[in-house]
């Protein structure tokens, strides 16, 4: 008999922990504080780790699968979809963790033909923008989790479904104040 592993969900306390010390940050640095958006790359890259986290209600509103970089595996591939590694380097095709400031929307040959600039806040993610790593839709992205298999492999990008980006694109569109997205592990 063959053993099948197990789908992995999310750990709410820890979600919750770190959306506490996001709406702190968004307090300080005036960003929205109405959502954000939390990555958790721990989880396997087949299951939605990408989540909107709604401060008024205290909890997630939508989840959706979300890409992460390649590296030297394959582009499109799955290939380190239970362990991505991740990097600031240019040329790493590897996503970095840490805050970003979710500012200025501009067209993506990608997905749906919208992209959001990554402003990464830490000296983990400072490379961001120098890397063209943006927030954007693949259609290669699949709205259901894919699990065990994984989410296709880009260079570094977060990436979501088509359907996902036209949910959440009016979100940030229509937000005042700039919008927090943090990817950890």
């Amino acid at each position: 008999m063959i053993k099948q592993e197990q789908k992995p969900e999310i750990d709410l306390n820890k979600t919750k922990s770190k959306a506490e010390e996001a709406l702190k940050f968004c307090e300080s640095k005036k960003f929205n504080t109405d959502f954000c958006i939390l990555i958790d790359m721990s989880l396997h890259s087949g299951v939605k780790r990408f989540m909107v986290w709604d401060f008024t209600t205290n909890s997630i509103s939508k989840k959706y699968l979300v890409g992460h970089g390649c590296g030297t595996n394959q582009w499109s591939s799955d290939e380190s979809k239970d362990y991505p590694k991740f990097s600031n380097e240019d040329g790493s095709h590897l996503s970095a963790l840490g805050k970003y400031k979710l500012q200025g929307r501009g067209y993506s040959d990608w997905g749906i033909h919208v992209k959001y600039l990554m402003h990464g806040l830490e000296e983990t993610n400072s490379n961001a923008l120098k890397r063209v790593i943006v927030f954007h839709s693949w259609n290669m992205m699949s709205d259901e989790e894919v699990f065990p298999k994984g989410s296709p492999e880009g260079w570094g990008c977060p990436t979501i479904s088509n359907n996902a980006m036209k949910e959440i694109d009016p979100m940030i569109q229509n937000s005042k104040k700039p919008v927090l997205m943090w990817i950890y592990n």
